[in-house]
């Protein structure tokens, strides 16, 4: 019984070390059907990164807007110079469009028709019709034009509210006059404003690529809704640098209601020139916290001019509304209603003072920023009121940072 037990317990040895050493270096003998696979880690299948339904439902909306302007050209003949005559050419632009009604309504940019003689709109189906002015707003560089074809595609508008920085965003329009073209990118910042493009600026900044021709476009969500209509980009060359700029909705949607109810944008405005204050200025007028904006000129005559508010004085408040900086003084004045009576709240040499002010509308010729060149492919400038008889300037460290347009 001993020896067959010491047979036993050899044999088993043995097998066991077999086991081991097979287990080891063959462990693919020892698999089975149904061998649990729990520790195996498998990467989920990663969602579609396409945006090929959004560019499907926005790309039959954005058109091709062709405008016609007669400049002059060179001196011509003898004759035309001896009668003083000159002579001008055509020349054409190219931008882009987005159709938002049914009935043909199209909005685009301002500089993109300005002084057009002849305006024509192609679609992505290869339509074409002309299309007329129905009204124009330089201050947001906004148009809207009229086509009459049927069965128009449209886009609907998002809401920009929602939007946030990161947020995918695709840029539809017709750069170079190449074809439609959809670039991709994020919202890079929201409320962009003291940049000298547009009198009134609350710009969607984006790195989707935006080139010439691009302007009136559409800047839209990953729904395909129309999130923004494409104005600007920051470029040393003409091309793209990932810094593009668009009207968000909400202001072209305002624009667009306006311009089709009686062909011009109705906003409040008081006369003034406000100035961002810098904090070394702030501390040596030992100004509170919130105290950021001074009014740097005054249109003499004006709303403001009427009530007693002086140049120097600093902002508080407006109709209630805390200001901050001027693009908020520009909105927050804009949005009163003209013939009402505002509170005007300044700080006036150390001392808190409230200045009744009736609003008047918004002047067609008020200031407005200038057109020029800069980097920028909007028209920029900042007119200098010091340079007009008709303001009352403070200090020329003030009146030099004047923002553009006033309000």
């Amino acid at each position: 019984m001993r020896r067959l037990w010491l047979i036993f317990a050899q044999a088993t040895t043995i097998a066991m070390a077999v086991i081991i050493v097979l287990r080891t270096f063959a462990p693919e003998w020892f698999a089975t059907a149904n061998a649990p696979a729990a520790r195996i880690a498998i990467a989920p299948v990663p969602a579609s990164a396409s945006y090929s339904g959004a560019a499907r439902r926005a790309m039959p909306a954005v058109v091709s807007v062709t405008s016609t302007r007669l400049v002059s050209g060179r001196a011509g003949s003898e004759l035309d110079q001896l009668f003083g005559l000159s002579p001008q050419r055509p020349r054409v632009g190219l931008g882009s469009g987005v159709i938002v009604t049914p009935d043909g309504y199209i909005l685009t940019n301002n500089h993109v028709v300005e002084g057009a003689q002849e305006i024509e709109v192609r679609l992505a189906d290869h339509r074409e019709a002309a299309a007329r002015v129905v009204g124009r707003d330089p201050d947001t560089d906004l148009a809207v034009l009229r086509i009459d074809l049927h069965d128009l595609p449209t886009l609907t508008f998002a809401d920009d509210t929602r939007a946030h920085v990161g947020d995918v965003v695709l840029a539809i329009g017709y750069p170079f006059g190449v074809g439609q073209t959809v670039t991709q990118g994020i919202v890079s910042a929201l409320r962009r404003n003291d940049l000298g493009i547009n009198t009134y600026e609350n710009f969607i900044q984006t790195d989707a690529a935006i080139n010439p021709g691009n302007s009136g476009g559409a800047l839209v969500d990953v729904e395909g809704n129309l999130l923004g209509i494409n104005t600007a980009i920051f470029s040393r060359s003409g091309g793209s640098l990932g810094i593009g700029f668009a009207v968000p909705a909400s202001i072209a949607h305002n624009v667009l209601r306006q311009l089709i109810a009686s062909g011009h944008v109705l906003r409040g405005w008081i006369g003034v020139e406000p100035v961002a204050i810098d904090p070394t200025r702030a501390r040596t007028l030992r100004l509170p916290a919130g105290a950021d904006l001074e009014i740097a000129a005054v249109l003499r005559g004006g709303p403001a001019d009427r009530a007693g508010v002086e140049p120097g004085d600093v902002v508080v408040d407006v109709a209630g509304h805390a200001v901050h900086d001027t693009g908020e003084l520009l909105d927050t004045v804009a949005a009163l209603q003209p013939g009402n009576t505002v509170d005007l709240r300044v700080i006036r040499r150390g001392r808190q003072e409230i200045l009744r002010v009736k609003v008047a509308e918004r002047p067609a010729d008020a200031p407005r920023a200038n057109d020029g060149g800069g980097e920028f492919g909007a028209p920029i400038g900042t007119p200098d009121p010091s340079q007009s008889p008709d303001f009352t300037v403070s200090p020329p460290d003030a009146a030099s940072s004047a923002s553009a347009g006033g309000a």
